[in-house]
């Protein structure tokens, strides 16, 4: 249980951190080039498919769920940085697998899944204005997951040898 539950808070911090960052990139752009960042979380919530929850805050509801799609991605990340390396215990920094992981989802939401379901969305920022908040989700989250190694707050791996 403890091993679970470990990885568990590792994976809620590092997706945290990630969807702050993102909240924060987005925030700047949006205010550096004068687009209503309120256009971009309602954005989330139709991408989604739930606007008709909270539609008289869709804000708050579109920073609900990209929370929780992050917290959910930080979860999946961590377990994948974990088993990872389980594999390969020389592997200390996670920088480049969690650049590498959010440059895939980046390429995955932004060129297969948003055009199917939400095909809008894909327009609400540039590429790269995308393309750097995914980017700053990795840097947010392998600085979480190198800070809690060096704090010892690391799980103990799922494997055991």
């Amino acid at each position: 249980m403890k091993d679970t539950l470990g990885l568990l808070r590792q994976g809620i911090l590092a997706g945290t951190a990630g969807g702050l960052a993102e909240i924060a990139w987005v925030t700047f752009y949006a205010g550096a080039t004068g687009v209503d960042p309120a256009v971009l979380a309602r954005g989330v919530t139709t991408a989604a498919g739930v606007s008709a929850l909270l539609p008289a805050a869709p804000v708050v509801l579109g920073v609900t769920v990209h929370m929780t799609l992050a917290v959910m991605l930080g979860v999946a990340l961590s377990c994948a940085w974990s088993a990872l390396r389980d594999h390969r215990p020389g592997l200390s920094n996670p920088y480049p697998f969690m650049l590498a992981a959010l440059a895939a989802v980046w390429v995955l939401n932004f060129f297969v899944v948003l055009p199917i379901v939400s095909p809008a969305f894909v327009q609400i920022v540039p590429y790269a204005v995308s393309l750097t908040s995914k980017l700053l989700f990795g840097v947010a989250a392998g600085a979480t997951l190198r800070w809690q190694a060096a704090s010892g707050l690391q799980p103990v791996r799922l494997v055991r040898k």
